[in-house]
């Protein structure tokens, strides 16, 4: 599963606003997609710039996650580098793009069921749910020493 880091959370909670407010949703485009309407987020290009960018690779944002080369620099390797670097896998874009990551689905509100693909409702509840199961990974990772270890005893006056 993804990296929990507070970008990722960020950019899948806005992600799920922009869409609860009206962005532009079409899961056949490659700007506006599932992983479209994310890259607008992150990287903060338009649809139609991230359309252009995207038609410089060969197919859909799964075979593109794929096929990533970090080292090309090709416009549509930056995108998905900007995806890699808030902590996703090409595993978890094709899970974003699919919306079938199984452990997202089993903690759904009201429980596991298949999503598709192609629904905003189902792209919001999706990005949700991922946004709060890492949140809650992030959170579990915090460790506060106690008593704290850089307090020094108290100075009898």
């Amino acid at each position: 599963m993804a990296k929990p880091t507070i970008e990722l959370i960020e950019a899948l909670r806005q992600t799920a606003n922009n869409l609860k407010n009206g962005a532009h949703y079409a899961w056949g485009n490659h700007g506006a997609c599932n992983c479209g309407n994310l890259v607008q987020t992150v990287a903060h290009l338009t649809k139609e710039e991230i359309l252009t960018y995207a038609h410089a690779g060969i197919g859909e944002w799964t075979e593109l996650a794929v096929d990533f080369c970090p080292i090309s620099n090709a416009p549509i390797d930056l995108l998905l580098k900007k995806l890699q670097e808030i902590g996703l896998t090409p595993t978890d874009i094709h899970h974003l793009e699919y919306l079938d990551d199984r452990h997202v689905l089993t903690h759904l509100p009201g429980g596991f069921r298949w999503l598709k693909r192609n629904q905003r409702e189902d792209v919001i509840a999706y990005f949700e749910t991922f946004a709060a199961l890492l949140e809650e990974s992030f959170l579990a990772q915090i460790r506060i020493p106690y008593p704290p270890e850089d307090i020094l005893e108290p100075v009898e006056a």
